[in-house]
């Protein structure tokens, strides 16, 4: 069983800056991919971030300039620093990761959300 779980979320005015972290914990042999996702009321779950396990990242147009993702491999744990905060980058943002559970064999797991509201 490998479980992630997300914290950091919260109310933030616009401008202002949130740090999300993921942990992952269970019976981890490997972390490939981990990223972070988000969905909006009335929409659908969009990739917002990702890092491999070598530290190579891509962003969404929408939030680049703006959120930095990272990881700690030793940790399990990858973070999203989000600055610059916009109204719409209100949603529930999601925790996600390529997991190799037993030698050879990947899972893809995704942590249960956390809500980011960003107020104007």
């Amino acid at each position: 069983q490998v479980q992630l779980v997300e914290s950091g979320g919260g109310l933030v005015q616009a401008g202002g800056s949130l740090r999300l972290s993921c942990a992952a914990s269970g019976t981890i042999f490997s972390i490939n991919t981990m990223g972070w996702y988000r969905q909006a009321p009335g929409k659908q779950r969009e990739l917002v971030a990702r890092i491999t396990s070598g530290g190579s990242t891509n962003y969404a147009d929408s939030v680049k300039g703006r959120f930095t993702i990272s990881r700690d491999n030793a940790k399990n744990t990858a973070y999203l620093q989000m600055n610059s905060l916009k109204p719409e980058d209100t949603a529930v943002y999601y925790c996600n990761a390529w997991v190799q559970h037993t030698i050879g064999r990947y899972l893809e797991v995704w942590g249960q959300g956390t809500l980011v509201t960003v107020s104007s």
